[in-house]
C-alpha cells in the first residue's frame, strides 16, 4: 500500500529546496516578534542578533515537534510552527510595565514557560471545548493581532528612535514607501517562489536603497561569529509575575485557537482530516514547543498560516519537507551572523514590509469573518464590541491609566481583551439560554469554505 502523500519522502535536492521555500515564507514573521520586543526592551545589535537566533533556533525545534511527532504529541502534518504574533503586544505591555527592562525578558520567559505547560495538560481538553471558539470569535481575533502591530510598523517606518534626529523624517517615509510599493509590485507581476518571497525581496531591495542615505549598519553582521549556540536563559532565569503568566495564558488560548483552525483547514487540502485526536496531538506540540522554547529565549510557537496557502499552492503535501525547513530554521539559529542578517535592515524598511505583513494577519481576519455568519444581530454585536474592547489599548493608549499596574499588563494588550470579551459574548449571545430564536443563533461548527473554496463538512458531534 503506498504511503499517504502527507508521509512521502522526496529526493533529497526536491526535500531541501522545497523545504527553504518554506522557511522563506515564514522568515519574516518569525524575526519580526524579536525586532519588536527588542527594540522596545533597548537590547543592542549584538542581543537582538542573539534573540533573533535564538527565535529561528526555537521555530525549528517546534516545527520537528509538530512534523515529526514523539508519542502523542505532534499533528504530523506539514505545519510550520514559530514565533505567534499573537504575544507580542502582551509582551511589550510587559516591558513597559516593568521598571528594570533586564528584567523583562525573564518575566516574558517565565510566563511563557507557565502557560506553555499548562497549555499541554489542557490540549485534549481544549480540542473537545472547540465549539465555544467559533468563526466569530477566531475571526476577531486574528483581526485583532493585525490591528494592534500595525502601530508597530507606523513607527518602523519614522526610523530607529523618536529621540532621534531624522525620525519621521521625508527620506525615511520614502524608503517605507519605496519598501512597500516594491512588495506589492512583486505580488503583483510574479509567480511562484519569487511571489511568495515577495516581502523578503523587499527587505532586501529596500535595504540596498538605503546605502546611499546612510541609514544602513553592517556592523552587526561584522562583529557576529559564524557559529553560535543560543545558551539556555542567557539573559537571566526566569521570573514568574502572576499578572504576566494571566497575560501570557490568554495569549495561549488564542494562539491554540489559530492552530485549531489552522489543522482543520490543512487537513482538508493535504486530504488527511484532522480529527480530534490530530488536534490534541498538535495542540500538545504547540504548547510543548512553547515551553521548551523560554529555555533557549524563545518565545510562544504557533502555526503559521501563510504556510498552508504554501502547501496548497505547491499541492507538495509531504512533512517531511516542512522538517526539512525546520532544520535549515535551527542551522540558522546556530549561525548567528545569518541570524544578524535581519539586523542589517533600516527600521524604516522594515517599517515598508511591516504594513503588508501585518495588514495580511488582519486580512485574514476579515476572511475568517465573513464565514461568521454576520448577517445575524448576535453575531454582529459580537464582533462590534469585541473589535471596540480590543482596539481601545491602540485608539486611547491612557485609557486604563488609573488601573494597577498588574491589571494594566492585560488591559493594555488588545488582543488578550478583545479574545475574552469575544468568548464571553458568543457564550452569552449563542449558547446560554434555552429561549433564543434559532435563525438569531450561530451553530459553532456550521459549514463553511476552507481556503481552497470548496465546502466543508460540519463537524460530527
Amino acid at each position: 500500500m503506498a504511503d499517504h502523500p502527507v508521509d512521502e519522502k522526496l529526493p533529497p535536492l526536491k526535500m531541501a529546496t522545497t523545504g527553504l521555500q518554506h522557511v522563506a515564507a515564514m522568515y519574516a514573521g518569525v524575526v519580526a516578534p524579536p525586532l519588536i520586543v527588542g527594540a522596545a526592551i533597548g537590547l543592542s545589535a549584538g542581543e537582538l542578533t542573539f534573540l533573533t537566533g535564538a527565535c529561528l533556533f526555537t521555530a525549528g525545534l517546534a516545527t520537528f515537534l509538530q512534523t515529526l511527532g514523539i508519542w502523542k504529541i505532534g499533528a504530523r502534518l506539514p505545519f510550520v510552527n514559530g514565533v505567534t504574533f499573537a504575544g507580542v503586544a502582551p509582551m511589550t505591555a510587559i516591558v513597559a510595565s516593568t521598571e528594570d527592562k533586564s528584567d523583562a525578558l525573564p518575566i516574558i520567559f517565565g510566563a511563557v514557560i507557565v502557560a506553555g505547560l499548562l497549555g499541554f495538560i489542557a490540549a485534549p481538553f481544549f480540542s473537545k471545548a472547540i465549539r465555544f471558539f467559533p468563526p466569530v470569535v477566531t475571526g476577531t481575533v486574528i483581526t485583532l493581532i493585525g490591528i494592534s502591530l500595525l502601530p508597530v510598523a507606523f513607527g518602523w517606518a519614522q526610523g530607529s528612535s523618536p529621540t532621534a534626529d531624522d525620525f519621521g523624517s521625508g527620506t525615511n517615509l520614502g524608503l517605507a514607501a519605496i519598501t512597500l510599493v516594491i512588495v506589492l509590485l512583486l505580488r503583483r507581476f510574479t509567480r511562484g517562489f519569487v511571489k511568495q518571497i515577495a516581502v523578503l525581496l523587499g527587505l532586501v531591495a529596500g535595504t540596498v536603497i538605503a546605502i546611499p542615505f546612510g541609514v544602513t549598519d553592517f556592523g552587526p553582521v561584522a562583529d557576529a561569529d559564524v557559529v553560535g549556540f543560543p545558551t539556555p536563559f542567557h539573559f537571566g532565569a526566569p521570573q514568574f509575575q502572576l499578572a504576566a503568566i494571566l497575560s501570557m495564558c490568554v495569549v495561549m488560548v488564542v494562539s491554540m485557537t489559530e492552530s485549531t483552525a489552522d489543522m482543520l483547514a490543512l487537513g482538508e487540502i493535504v486530504d488527511r482530516p484532522a480529527d480530534e485526536k490530530t488536534i490534541a496531538a498538535g495542540l500538545r506540540a504547540d504548547t510543548l514547543g512553547s515551553a521548551i522554547s523560554p529555555v533557549f529565549n524563545g518565545f510562544m510557537c504557533s502555526a503559521f498560516a501563510q504556510n498552508i496557502g504554501l502547501v496548497a499552492m505547491t499541492k507538495i503535501r509531504s512533512r517531511f519537507v516542512v522538517a526539512a525547513g525546520g532544520g535549515f530554521l535551527v542551522l540558522m539559529g546556530l549561525c548567528p551572523m545569518a541570524a544578524s542578517l535581519i539586523a542589517v535592515v533600516p527600521r524604516p524598511v522594515l517599517g515598508g514590509a511591516g504594513v503588508v505583513l501585518f495588514g495580511s494577519v488582519a486580512a485574514s481576519g476579515i476572511q475568517t469573518l465573513v464565514r461568521a455568519s454576520l448577517e445575524k444581530d448576535n453575531n454582529v454585536l459580537i464582533v462590534a464590541v469585541s473589535l471596540a474592547v480590543g482596539i481601545i489599548p491602540i485608539a486611547a493608549p491612557e485609557f486604563y491609566h488609573s488601573f494597577p499596574e498588574n491589571a494594566k499588563i492585560i488591559l493594555d494588550s488588545g488582543i488578550s481583551t478583545g479574545c475574552v470579551a469575544a468568548v464571553l459574548l458568543n457564550l452569552v449571545f449563542n449558547h446560554i439560554g434555552k429561549g433564543r430564536e434559532a435563525e438569531d443563533v450561530t451553530h459553532p461548527m456550521e459549514a463553511a469554505e476552507d481556503i481552497t473554496g470548496a465546502k466543508r463538512a460540519p463537524a460530527t458531534p
